[in-house]
């Protein structure tokens, strides 16, 4: 999402910009999105929500011998690679043996120790391989503060951080209002790093108040959630929507007041980002990037995810405060100014550019 959005705005800029990603049933190989040529290739991934070790050694082969191949007829000034894991070995080597430079954005589930339950087994194999990909890169961004400094415990390199972005203009919720009842929403992957089925217990200690619930997504927890509604009686007011594409995502922000992302751990969460720009509260665990979008107490709470009562409180606080409440979105929607995707997308430009202007010089 983060690097269709940058390449597009590239693109609108007047650049020429190429873009290797992964094949998924039902997308086509090749495609042009508003000026951005797409090449899927494969690398037998076999879920949406979720990459296996095995998929992503096979997109690093996929995509070394896809892109020396296209390489022989479209000679790029710069690579941008997107995650240092599984990426970066591929930016990595075709820098190597084209001698053209790469840039480096990190997103937090390639830096070891970002996201525990889902990359530590990994990093203990992969993680010799990694410091290189870091060192050799031209440049090296982090999408939020906390990214970069957990990179660098690990990777002494000089950092910049440029945050993710999005496009304030498509992204108008217009005149913000408070639902009745309010509606509450998460949207992201069923795994235990976003700790979805504290959402549930929380609500059934809000039953008293007046909300209803959107859980968008899907993933490996779908079941035991659905049991975990049953159980407690919530299924009259939590729906589940399963995987949907990111345009539906922005729909339900449309008709919702609060964003509940309960995370143990995020980079610089897209979704945070969008719903900033949609003019939602925002109930979060101040795990990396949330601190750069919350102001606690204005536009929403940051709450220890080891003090779980806090989502209680503060979700009470909103719900029972319609005024209160819609300040709250009026907050972030000013917020989002901060992250405006045509800045992000300059930010980028300027990057890319001193690197292209400097590998000329020498």
């Amino acid at each position: 999402m983060v690097a269709r959005e940058i390449s597009h705005g590239l693109a609108r800029l007047g650049h020429d910009v190429h873009v290797i990603t992964t094949h998924f049933k039902g997308l086509p190989t090749q495609e042009d999105q508003d000026g951005v040529r797409v090449f899927r290739i494969p690398a037998a991934r076999r879920a949406l929500y979720r990459a296996s070790l095995l998929d992503m050694l096979c997109f690093v082969i996929s995509g070394i011998w896809f892109g020396m191949t296209h390489l022989r007829h479209w000679r790029p000034d710069v690579i941008h690679v997107h995650f240092a894991v599984p990426s970066g070995p591929v930016a990595w080597i075709l820098s190597r043996l084209s001698g053209v430079p790469y840039v480096l954005t990190a997103h937090l589930g390639d830096v070891p120790g970002g996201v525990p339950d889902k990359t530590t087994r990994w990093f203990r194999w992969i993680y010799p391989f990694t410091p290189a990909i870091w060192r050799d890169a031209s440049r090296v961004v982090a999408v939020s503060s906390h990214t970069r400094q957990l990179a660098l415990q690990h990777y002494p390199v000089e950092i910049q951080v440029i945050p993710n972005g999005v496009d304030r203009d498509i992204l108008n919720p217009g005149e913000l209002c408070v639902n009745r009842p309010a509606r509450i929403l998460f949207a992201g992957r069923f795994v235990g790093q976003k700790n979805p089925h504290q959402i549930i217990d929380t609500l059934k200690a809000l039953e008293d108040l007046g909300w209803n619930c959107v859980l968008a997504g899907d993933g490996p927890l779908r079941e035991k959630m659905m049991q975990q509604i049953r159980s407690l009686g919530l299924d009259h007011r939590i729906r589940l929507t399963g995987w949907i594409l990111p345009d539906e995502v922005i729909r339900w922000m449309r008709s919702s007041d609060i964003l509940f992302m309960p995370s143990h751990s995020e980079g610089l969460p897209v979704v945070g980002v969008q719903s900033l720009a949609m003019g939602l509260a925002i109930v979060a665990s101040p795990s990396g990037g949330f601190i750069d979008l919350v102001d606690d107490g204005v536009n929403g709470y940051l709450i220890d995810v080891n003090q779980p009562e806090g989502y209680e409180r503060a979700l009470r606080v909103l719900l029972s405060d319609p005024e209160r409440l819609l300040r709250a979105r009026q907050a972030s929607r000013s917020k989002a100014r901060a992250f405006d995707l045509h800045t992000i997308v300059g930010e980028y430009e300027k990057l890319l550019t001193a690197v292209i202007r400097n590998e000329k010089s020498i």
